[in-house]
């Protein structure tokens, strides 16, 4: 008789292919994607970012207004919409007023007639991020490679400095029940390099990293060191633009909770969870034989409370 986490392991296998979004993408996912796949300056992260977190107004800016609100010069914004893949400025601000309108369109309806208070605007902030997520996984193809790349890496190397420690510890937690060697990493500077230098002369290829703002110097420190050292990095964090993103090999971006005076990690956690699926799935016979066998000493050593 399989445990309630093995039956959880088998019944909620990835099925990998498309499927069609049942609405249309959020504001932030649209723009995300949009200015994703080109190598951004540091410049044209700027303005990028100022996009995202204002789109409703930047959309309907002169190139002189936006230029001077991000912080750049009038050719570094045509330079940008060139490198996001339109004929100049007047056709992105098209694009980009396109979606500021069905935004704003959107934000009429009989749900903004009841004011909430900040705990519910904290929860409601929460559920908009999570639906985003539920957007991006209608393809779930990527998030089945790397839990591939991650199953096969020996041992895997999970970092999380800072802030970023409490996801780190729950991945490399579960990991460890099905993955024979997952070493993680809480503390920067010459001990995070130690730690992925071992890993990697053991055999390692990937590292699985977390970056949550406040994004830590000594992160991108680490992620430059396992780069260097020979390591791949798979990245979850909150932005797909930035200098962290720039260094991973690939990343997953998640939006996180701002309303309250701590962040709130509602979705980078569902990802993180959907990457363990991912290893569980990679090598179903021996995540079985490893919950089994765990399963047993937890027993024998009456780990846990009967419920």
């Amino acid at each position: 008789m399989p445990s309630p986490q093995q039956a959880r392991a088998q019944a909620s296998a990835i099925t990998s292919g498309k499927t069609v979004p049942e609405a249309e993408a959020a504001p932030t996912s649209q723009l995300r994607e949009l200015f994703d796949g080109p190598r951004l300056s540091p410049g044209q992260r700027r303005i990028a970012q100022y996009l995202i977190d204002h789109i409703t107004e930047a959309a309907f800016l002169s190139i002189t207004d936006l230029a001077e609100r991000a912080g750049v010069s009038q050719p570094s914004v045509t330079r940008f919409a060139g490198a996001v893949g339109f004929n100049g400025y007047p056709a992105l601000r098209e694009r980009l007023q396109s979606i500021a309108l069905r935004t704003l369109a959107g934000g009429t309806g009989p749900a903004t007639e009841h004011r909430s208070n900040e705990l519910q605007a904290a929860v409601d902030a929460e559920i908009e991020n999570l639906e985003n997520l539920r957007r991006d996984f209608a393809d779930p193809d990527r998030v089945i490679w790397i839990g591939r790349e991650l199953s096969q890496s020996s041992p895997l190397t999970v970092l999380g400095l800072r802030i970023s420690v409490s996801l780190a510890e729950y991945f490399a937690y579960a990991a460890r029940r099905i993955h024979p060697d997952v070493r993680l990493v809480t503390r920067g500077g010459s001990v995070a390099y130690d730690a992925l230098l071992q890993s990697r002369e053991a055999g390692g290829t990937w590292v699985l990293a977390f970056g949550m703002p406040r994004h830590a110097q000594e992160t991108l420190t680490a992620i430059r060191v396992a780069r260097t050292a020979g390591l791949r990095v798979a990245l979850v964090t909150d932005l797909a633009l930035g200098a962290l993103a720039d260094e991973a090999d690939v990343t997953f971006s998640t939006g996180i909770g701002a309303r309250l005076v701590f962040d709130t990690y509602a979705a980078p956690g569902l990802m993180a969870a959907a990457l363990l699926q991912a290893m569980t799935d990679a090598d179903p016979e021996r995540t079985r034989a490893r919950l089994e066998e765990y399963e047993q000493v937890a027993e024998e050593h009456q780990f846990f409370l009967k419920d």
